[in-house]
């Protein structure tokens, strides 16, 4: 099976998120990959929501290579399609479908790339996939997964399959989201001196946010972090003092900017009128552009330092947030072949040639690193 067919096999399972229903795309990768020599073990996120583990060549003397991606894609939206969204239709040099960028154009060249490196020249310390179910709302099927992996486990270094155009990402930025809930008493809205208004205290809140300097927390690749409200809720009816009010908060943070101590001050610029929920703590991910890791994905992917836009930073979150920390800051690239633009558009592609120019690319990479 080459890298095209077994993309347009993919694509024709219908994962979108909700409700997801990975099970049939991961049981169907598993056999794949087991009749190619792989180990593979199956972890239940949730009925008919599975992940996927699949290794080979594992040994003593080296850590593993992982791969890393996602089976669930966004819902298709509203607006009509060209094609069918699962049927991996091939037209004008792109393969269309939901999820081809985002990410079974990567899933699929990751299967091949990895099937042909031990066909060709075993890599030492071998090759583990991990592939997750509901990574698209906030990383958490992940997360669910390196709670139950079996450990301890180690990996040489790290490859994220997010659609980069097959150029290297050496780093994201990481995301707190947090619920702030405040409490009022409610009252006619006649008499609203009887009552202690929530939406007031939230409104409040909201603009100390809004006006929040966070300049002193620049990053080299990631720059400064950002802060949205996002979300907010209050109230029962037009004529009466709300008791309750909350919004969310979306943290978009950098490797100099600390988690607790962003909630910290925040409980300190709403002088102790909110509470505080945790929803999404997950960590930036970043890798110097010296490291070695870096320097051979460069070279499988002709990347020259000196190019614009590199080192190379992207605006939304990978599995890598939590696989990079779950493997003790193990190097960790994000590359695939699919279009950043492209993810969670209507008539999704991928551009056929960078699918099959991430075949060569992972095999290089796997190849490299496996001399290093």
């Amino acid at each position: 099976m080459d890298v095209i067919s077994l993309a347009q096999k993919l694509l024709s399972f219908d994962n979108t998120n909700p409700p997801g229903n990975e099970e049939e795309i991961a049981l169907f990768t598993g056999d794949l990959l087991s009749d190619n020599g792989f180990t593979t073990d199956y972890y239940y996120y949730d009925e008919k929501r599975v992940h996927l583990v699949a290794e080979r060549g594992l040994s003593n003397s080296r850590h593993p290579l992982v791969f890393s991606g996602h089976f669930d894609t966004v819902p298709l939206g509203s607006a009509s399609w060209y094609s069918d969204p699962f049927a991996g239709e091939t037209k004008d040099g792109k393969i269309w479908g939901r999820g081809s960028s985002d990410m079974k154009g990567a899933l699929a060249a990751m299967i091949i790339s990895s099937i042909e490196a031990f066909a060709e020249d075993p890599p030492e310390g071998g090759i583990r996939m991990i592939f997750s179910a509901a990574e698209e709302l906030g990383c958490i099927g992940i997360q669910h997964l390196v709670k139950i992996l079996k450990s301890p486990q180690n990996a040489s270094a790290i490859i994220i399959g997010e659609p980069t155009s097959n150029r290297p990402a050496t780093g994201h930025k990481g995301a707190l989201y947090l619920k702030a809930v405040f409490e009022g008493r409610t009252a006619h809205s006649s008499m609203p001196e009887l009552g202690d208004n929530a939406i007031y205290k939230a409104a409040k809140a909201v603009l100390k946010i809004k006006d929040l300097d966070l300049s002193t927390n620049w990053d080299q690749l990631l720059g400064f972090p950002t802060v949205n409200v996002g979300l907010i809720n209050g109230g029962t009816s037009i004529n009466t003092v709300p008791d309750r009010a909350e919004f969310t908060i979306d943290l978009r943070s950098t490797t100099t900017t600390d988690h607790k101590s962003f909630l910290e001050r925040l409980k300190k610029e709403t002088e102790g009128e909110a509470v505080f929920e945790v929803l999404t703590d997950l960590s930036p991910v970043y890798t110097n552009e010296s490291d070695p890791f870096v320097k051979i994905v460069q070279e499988a992917c002709g990347t020259q330092e000196q190019e614009a836009k590199y080192p190379l930073a992207l605006p939304y979150l990978t599995d890598g947030a939590v696989l990079q920390r779950y493997y003790d800051n193990a190097p960790t690239v994000i590359l695939g072949p699919g279009e950043p633009e492209m993810a969670h558009q209507t008539d999704e592609f991928c551009y056929i040639d960078k699918l099959e120019q991430s075949v060569d690319i992972y095999r290089k990479i796997i190849k490299l690193w496996s001399r290093e």
